[in-house]
C-alpha cells in the first residue's frame, strides 16, 4: 500500500499577544485509505469523515468555537484527488526514494486511579515515528484482545513525526497483566510495554490528564497494512 502525506503549515504572528502559533492542514492518502485533518498548535480542530461524507469539528467545548466555511468538506475530497496524483508522480519522478524512518516510543497507563473490580481504560500512548503506519495489539494474560480494543487517527507533531492512541476497556482483577505491543518499520522487533495490576493497582491514574493532552480524538482509524511512500511538505517554523 502507498501512501502519500502531503502537511501543509503556516506560521501566524499575533500583534497583540505576540504569539506564534502553527497552523496544519494535514492531507493523508494510499490505496485504501484516505485523511484530511485542519489543526493548531498540535491539536485537531476538524477533519473530514468521508464515511458519513461531512466534516466534523473536533474542538472540546471549553474551547473558542468557530466553524468552517460551507464547501470545506467538498474541498478535502478534492486534496484527497490531488494528494493521490501526487503520489504516483512522485514515485514515477523519485524512482521509489528510500522512506526516512523513526521508531516510535510508548508507555502504558491507565485513565482513572485504579480500583478492583471497577471498570477503567488503559491508555497506550505511541509517539514520535515515521513513516506514520504502526500496528498495534494488546494482550490480557497473554490472550490476544486487540479486537476489543480502539485505535485514533494519526497526529502529527512539530518535527512531522506522528502520535497514535489506542485504548482499551478493563476492570482490573488481582493478578491480571496487561501488554501493548507496536510494530513499526523502524522496529527490529516489536515495542511492548507492560502494565501489572498487582504493581500499578495502589499508585494514582495519570491517564486523565496525559491523555487530555494528546490530541482531540474522534472517531476510529483502522490499522494499514502494506508499504508506505510519503511526501513530506516542509516544515514552517
Amino acid at each position: 500500500m502507498k501512501l502519500c502525506l502531503i502537511p501543509v503549515c503556516t506560521a501566524l504572528l499575533y500583534t497583540v499577544s505576540a504569539v506564534k502559533h502553527r497552523n496544519v492542514a494535514l492531507s493523508l492518502c494510499s490505496d485504501s485509505e484516505r485523511e484530511k485533518i485542519y489543526g493548531l498548535d498540535g491539536e485537531e480542530m476538524w477533519h473530514a469523515d468521508f464515511s458519513l461524507e461531512k466534516g466534523e469539528m473536533t474542538l472540546p467545548q471549553f474551547a473558542d468555537q468557530f466553524t468552517y466555511v460551507e464547501g470545506t468538506y467538498e474541498g478535502a475530497v478534492n486534496d484527497i484527488g490531488h494528494c493521490r496524483k501526487n503520489l504516483g508522480l512522485s514515485i514515477e519522478i523519485n524512482k521509489n526514494p528510500v522512506i526516512p524512518k523513526v521508531a516510535p516510543q510508548s508507555s502504558i497507563y491507565p485513565k482513572e486511579d485504579v480500583e478492583p473490580g471497577s471498570k477503567n481504560t488503559l491508555i497506550c500512548f505511541i509517539t514520535g515515528f515515521y513513516p506514520p503506519h504502526v500496528e498495534v495489539s494488546w494482550t490480557r494474560n497473554n490472550v490476544n484482545v486487540t479486537d476489543e480494543a480502539s485505535l485514533s487517527r494519526y497526529y502529527i507533531n512539530t518535527d512531522d513525526t506522528f502520535n497514535l492512541v489506542s485504548t482499551l476497556s478493563f476492570t482490573p482483577e488481582e493478578g491480571d497483566i496487561y501488554s501493548c505491543s507496536v510494530q513499526h518499520t523502524a522496529l527490529d522487533r516489536a515495542l511492548t510495554k507492560t502494565w501489572d495490576e498487582n504493581v500499578q493497582v495502589s499508585l494514582p491514574g495519570v491517564g486523565a490528564s496525559v491523555f487530555c493532552g494528546v490530541g482531540l480524538a474522534g472517531g476510529l482509524l483502522g490499522v494499514a497494512v502494506g508499504t508506505f511512500f510519503l511526501i513530506k511538505g516542509n516544515n514552517c517554523n
